[in-house]
């Protein structure tokens, strides 16, 4: 999935099959910014054609997918499902049953103005059934509902 036209990490973002895409925000992105985040802080450099590198670039399609293109059902904000919490609401910087998919998109990358990057660490099995760890990141240079920013690193490993 390399050396794709547009972008060498994402497929089904530009060419023939793409032209005529609903894209949520008039467009398709542009992940030049996030891409080179990807590039500087990385920490492995998969084989080209590994499934390391097959892995981490179908997530990052996928991911690419279910923010930015309009035909996919309503899921209510893309990282909705995964920031649920049992927090009492007063404590909740960030409600996921308030959210959309508008705002949560709205607060992510205002947040994280160069992007959040994301990173095969490992694949511990192969198809069909895919065992992976990962590390997403970013930098908080941007407010965060009223909150300043605070360049701190935010990362997370799964």
């Amino acid at each position: 999935m390399s050396g794709m036209e547009g972008d060498k990490y994402r497929s089904y973002l530009h060419g023939e099959g793409e032209l005529n895409t609903n894209w949520r925000y008039g467009g398709p992105p542009n992940y030049d910014i996030v891409n080179k985040l990807f590039e500087d802080e990385r920490t492995k450099v998969w084989p080209p054609g590994s499934l390391e590198e097959k892995v981490q670039n179908l997530v990052k399609s996928w991911e690419m997918e279910i923010f930015h293109k309009a035909s996919l059902e309503k899921l209510g904000g893309g990282y909705n499902p995964q920031l649920q919490t049992s927090l009492p609401e007063e404590l909740r910087c960030y409600d996921p049953e308030k959210e959309t998919d508008e705002s949560s998109h709205k607060a992510f990358v205002t947040t994280f103005p160069r992007g959040f990057a994301f990173e095969v660490l490992k694949v511990y099995t192969g198809p069909p059934e895919i065992v992976l760890k990962f590390r997403h990141w970013g930098y908080n240079e941007g407010p965060f509902k009223g909150h300043a920013p605070t360049g701190d690193l935010v990362e997370f490993y799964g």
